[in-house]
């Protein structure tokens, strides 16, 4: 297999989400769980919050996801916002399709550099997000924190959007401590494959203030399928329209579920500047 050291990458970033993107169609090189981690380092490495691969899988471009923790997982709003710039500006078009482990991707333009992607549909079955036991309404599931008989949180709902989110519906997202119940809901063991962790403030029928912890990666800015999952989540609680902004830390994501089933995501994308991965890898 051919080293990833010398290969050229490009730093992006949508809402501060931020990702070295490598392109290993024509190398023979493959990323590794090892070297994600590497990369993602921001003391020794280039530092990021995912590590993504553009490849190329049975003739179509694949985007591959890896978290700064080394986890490979299937899905990154933020990522496929970059990435669909990326290949639509390699192809001079306005519109770009391209695969991941989870599911199809169709991205186009939305304006300068902001990007509608096509994030596929939502799924609500317990086995799909997936959790540990059967549970017939994903609107509530059975977590709580804080003393039993007075839980500070509990009842959040749970999506899988690419990948599972569990949504604490609050009244004052900024008052929470993210930081500190965000590991402990990523590891539950309600959740076998782990799951990212948001809390929502809904302000109207049309905005919703999200803050996200990103499975592998703690809290970041911002978080594309967390954005979705949490709109699909407050209008399956009749607390939103099935359309609205998301405010991040980052900044908005405006996000639609429409009447196909599909959700739709448009925001910004922003480059930060190309490198050369380094030695060792």
């Amino acid at each position: 297999m051919t080293s990833l050291s010398g290969l050229p990458f490009r730093k992006m970033n949508g809402l501060g989400n931020d990702f070295v993107i490598v392109d290993l169609r024509g190398t023979g090189a493959r990323m590794d769980a090892q070297s994600a981690r590497l990369i993602a380092d921001r003391e020794d490495g280039i530092g990021c919050d995912q590590v993504i691969t553009i490849e190329e899988r049975g003739g179509e471009p694949f985007m591959g996801v890896w978290n700064a923790d080394g986890s490979e997982v299937g899905a990154c709003g933020n990522a496929a916002r970059c990435v669909g710039w990326l290949l639509m500006e390699e192809a001079g078009t306005n519109e770009a399709a391209f695969n991941t482990s989870s599911t199809p991707l169709h991205v186009w333009r939305a304006g300068h550099e902001r990007v509608t992607v096509d994030m596929g549909e939502p799924r609500f079955a317990w086995q799909d997000i997936p959790l540990s036991e059967q549970m017939d309404d994903t609107r509530f599931v059975d977590v709580k924190l804080g003393p039993i008989d007075k839980p500070v949180l509990w009842g959040p709902s749970a999506v899988n959007m690419g990948n599972p989110h569990c949504i604490f519906f609050v009244e004052d997202a900024e008052a929470q401590a993210l930081d500190r119940f965000g590991p402990m809901v990523e590891n539950h063991p309600l959740f076998p494959e782990r799951t990212n962790v948001e809390v929502a403030e809904v302000r109207g029928d049309h905005l919703i203030r999200l803050r996200v912890w990103e499975r592998g990666a703690g809290i970041t800015k911002a978080c594309g399928t967390g954005a979705c999952a949490t709109l699909v989540a407050a209008a399956r609680r009749r607390l939103t329209a099935r359309k609205a902004t998301v405010l991040l830390d980052g900044g908005p994501l405006a996000i639609e579920w429409d009447d196909d089933n599909h959700v739709k995501m448009t925001g910004p994308i922003a480059f930060e500047f190309d490198g050369v991965l380094p030695e060792g890898l």
